[in-house]
C-alpha cells in the first residue's frame, strides 16, 4: 500500500515505513501526540529537508527525539532559563516558524531548533500575570453586618435532609 506525505508529497510503501525502525518510531510518536500540534510538527520537520534531497527517516527521528522530551515536559530551557511550553506554545511556534519561512525571513534548511525555541521563549503566554492586589481587610468593628439573605440561607441549612 502506497502512502503520500501531506506535507512534502513523498510517496512510500506503508510496509516499508513499518519495517524501518526509525520510520516506525516516528509514526508512532506522531500518532501519540495527536491534536493540532502534529501537523505543525510534521511541517516544521520538513524545514530541515535539504533542498536537493529528502529528509531521511533517521534524521526525522533524531529531530523528533530532540523535541519530544521538552514537549512532554511542557517546558523548555533557553539561555539558562526555564520557560513554560504548553501545547498552545508549541502550536503557536510551529505556525510562526512556517510563517517566517513563507515570508522569506527564514533560510532553510534549518540546522537546529534555536529559532523555534526563541519563539517559545518569547511566547505571549509566558508573560507573567500581574497579581491583583488584595483588598485591605476591614477592622472587625467596621465590618458590615451579614445580609438577611445570607442569614436566612444559613438558618435553612439546619433543615436539610
Amino acid at each position: 500500500m502506497k502512502t503520500r506525505c501531506p506535507c512534502c508529497g513523498a510517496e512510500n510503501s506503508l510496509d516499508a515505513l513499518i519495517a524501518h525502525e526509525q520510520a516506525r518510531q516516528s509514526m508512532w510518536t506522531l500518532a501519540n501526540i495527536g491534536g493540532p500540534m502534529t501537523q505543525g510538527l510534521v511541517q516544521y520537520l520538513g524545514l530541515f529537508r535539504p533542498s536537493k534531497s529528502s529528509l531521511s527517516q533517521a534524521r526525522m527521528y533524531s529531530l523528533m527525539s530532540e523535541l519530544i522530551p521538552d514537549i512532554r515536559a511542557g517546558e523548555i530551557r533557553r539561555n539558562g532559563q526555564v520557560h513554560p511550553a504548553p501545547v498552545a506554545a508549541w502550536t503557536y511556534a510551529f505556525n510562526e516558524v512556517l510563517t517566517a519561512r513563507d515570508s522569506g525571513r527564514l533560510k532553510t534548511p534549518l540546522k537546529s531548533h534555536g529559532y523555534l525555541y526563541e519563539i517559545i521563549a518569547g511566547w505571549v503566554g509566558n508573560t507573567p500575570v500581574e497579581a491583583v492586589p488584595a483588598a485591605p481587610a476591614q477592622p472587625a468593628q467596621q465590618q458590615a453586618a451579614p445580609s438577611s439573605t445570607i442569614q436566612a440561607a444559613a438558618a435553612g441549612e439546619k433543615f436539610k435532609r
